[in-house]
């Protein structure tokens, strides 16, 4: 608590939580390297935001245990500041659940099809059936995507927070929101990640022949990128599979084919593990605005 002692103090003679506090500059040192960092396409890249969002919440919760803190949110007339933000957190939390359901679904599907190749024989009318599940259900994983990010955009614009006469207040929330801004950004990247590119119109049948007579093509090329995340990778694997008359059995029993499931199996995984664990942070931190609210 020393450190506290050598802020200004102002009229509500509660300390500044300015960038002097060892706690407030480790929460907008890592704003900062989130801000920067480049748009993830990968999920690796994705994996390693979510983990700094769990530290930086860890950071946020520790904040708001804090005397200064806890008396810039507690005061009567920022309650429509506190609800803002509970609002927010909310709408955060919302979309992690969203995020989680999808990874989890994709996850499931990409099991049966696994299910079906690990089979010494399999037909090639259930390895297709169960493709086609998959596709049934990235289709649908879409659409609640799109939903997700089109209500995302829309809240964005219209959100308009309250203003504070109160520096610290002032200054609290601004932190606050800071971190909501660099979490929205993330589920939207992660989002567009599970989504992958957004499909081609269909305007016409020579379109849907064309793609399937390059589709082999395309799947070569984008297994030698690196870039490509694991959804895409499967995604066009799986499509590939369904454009071709496999007759021999070496088709089916694809050994990359297997390789791309299993890696996009592992992806999920780690998406999953840092999704919880990004939520019960958000969690955590939501819980502590809510005491503080509710004192």
């Amino acid at each position: 608590m020393a450190a506290q002692t050598s802020h200004h103090t102002r009229s509500k003679s509660f300390p500044l939580p300015s960038s002097s506090n060892p706690l407030v500059s480790h929460i907008e040192e890592h704003l900062v390297r989130l801000r920067d960092s480049d748009a993830p396409s990968t999920s690796s890249s994705i994996s390693h935001k979510l983990n700094a969002l769990q530290e930086l919440y860890d950071c946020v919760d520790k904040l708001l245990q804090l005397p200064f803190s806890q008396q810039a949110l507690s005061q009567e007339q920022n309650k429509g500041l506190v609800d803002e933000l509970l609002d927010g957190s909310l709408r955060l939390l919302d979309l992690c659940g969203t995020a989680k359901d999808i990874v989890l679904q994709t996850k499931g599907s990409t099991q049966e099809i696994q299910s079906v190749l690990r089979r010494r024989r399999c037909g090639e009318l259930e390895l297709i059936g169960e493709v086609r599940k998959y596709f049934t259900s990235r289709k649908v994983a879409r659409k609640t995507i799109h939903k997700a990010l089109k209500n995302l955009k829309a809240m964005e614009t219209k959100h308009a927070f309250s203003s504070s006469d109160d520096h610290e207040s002032k200054s609290m929330v601004s932190l606050l929101r800071e971190v909501e801004a660099v979490t929205s950004s993330m589920f939207e990247y992660l989002l567009t990640l599970i989504s992958g590119p957004k499909e081609q119109s269909k305007s016409g049948r020579w379109l849907l022949v064309a793609k399937l007579l390059h589709q082999k093509r395309i799947v070569c090329e984008q297994a030698r990128r690196r870039d490509i995340n694991e959804f895409v990778k499967v995604d066009a694997a799986l499509k590939s599979l369904l454009s071709q008359k496999m007759s021999k059995s070496e088709n089916i029993m694809n050994v990359e084919m297997q390789s791309q499931l299993k890696d996009l199996e592992l992806c999920i995984e780690d998406l999953e593990a840092g999704l919880d664990c990004l939520f019960r942070c958000m969690i955590k931190a939501r819980v502590s605005v809510l005491n503080i609210f509710n004192s």
